[in-house]
């Protein structure tokens, strides 16, 4: 025995036998640069706790911090046809579609779901960037088409969550199609006297600014999102000068009367309970989510003061 097999072999041994630490364990913030752990970055529903960045979230995980107890059902959609224009830039059309679905494990770029928030029975539609950039072709028409009937049965508010680059170039017209198609969805909830309510997040630009994104009664974006039609570098090129600061950006939108509110994604949940209780005429919240008092038992339940019962005794 010497100091080779003492100290050197274990050593070697210890250095090729250390467990690679996962990749995912840690996210950079794309804005300030911070490290994040995966598990306080999901806590925080994707919002960097250093600098308040909203980074992208999935409308699956954005449903399970929404929807009370994260409970909620999948509306179904009808499938449309699968590649109406026979397709093909570099890739095959139907190679896309499946590359996105590999990608976001998801069947497209829209989740219909209903449940309750607050106690308070909604429809909610999301879109989700990552699944071809949110595009809007024929299946996500058909999920906002969907989202509406079910709202309009069973007689609750839709809730929208916008983020796409604009309509689905592989459908072509058809993909522009759904532009009417969708407004007319929105109409039937109008009818109905339903409130419709849009949550802009970044970024929601083209074809669907031009329609079901900007029809909402309410319309509430996260903060610093992009909302446009055209975006800031197409508008630059054009007219070939310099744009504001901010231009186009949620905060700016805002302060040009073209929303209603910029909240941040972790209080969105407590402010959309709060105008769509208002909007249906239901009574607050009730915080705790403990039964509602009996009349009078607010009165009988209210502290009384020492002093006045002392000289009530007397």
């Amino acid at each position: 025995m010497n100091w080779i097999t003492n100290y050197v072999r274990p050593r070697i041994n210890s250095i090729f036998s250390r467990r690679e630490v996962p990749e995912n364990l840690w996210h950079k913030c794309d804005e300030c640069g911070t490290m994040l752990f995966h598990r306080e970055l999901s806590d925080n529903q994707n919002v960097c706790t250093n600098c308040d960045h909203h980074m992208h979230i999935t409308p699956r995980d954005r449903f399970t911090a929404l929807f009370d107890g994260g409970v909620f059902n999948e509306v179904a959609v009808p499938e449309p046809i699968a590649d109406p224009l026979k397709f093909k830039d570099q890739k095959k059309y139907p190679d896309r579609m499946k590359a996105a679905q590999k990608k976001t494990d998801e069947k497209e770029a829209m989740l219909v779901a209903a449940g309750e928030i607050g106690r308070t029975p909604i429809v909610a539609a999301a879109q989700d960037f990552s699944f071809m950039g949110g595009s809007m072709g024929m299946y996500v028409g058909n999920a906002i088409i969907a989202a509406a009937e079910e709202a309009v049965k069973l007689g609750r508010p839709l809730v929208l969550f916008s983020a796409a680059g604009g309509a689905r170039m592989q459908e072509g017209i058809l993909s522009l199609m759904q532009m009417p198609r969708t407004t007319v969805a929105v109409q039937m909830l109008k009818e109905a006297g339903l409130p419709y309510i849009v949550v802009l997040t970044h970024p929601t630009t083209g074809g669907v600014t031009a329609s079901y994104a900007m029809l909402g009664d309410v319309h509430i974006s996260e903060p610093n999102a992009l909302i446009c039609f055209a975006g800031p570098r197409v508008i630059e090129q054009t007219i070939r000068e310099k744009l504001p600061e901010g231009f186009q950006r949620a905060e700016y939108l805002l302060d040009h009367g073209m929303l209603d509110r910029v909240i941040s994604r972790t209080e969105m949940r407590d402010e959309l309970i709060k105008i769509i209780r208002m909007m249906m005429q239901l009574p607050p919240q009730i915080v705790g989510d403990l039964p509602a008092p009996e009349e009078g038992e607010e009165a009988a339940n209210a502290p009384v003061d020492a002093a006045a019962s002392e000289e009530a005794a007397q």
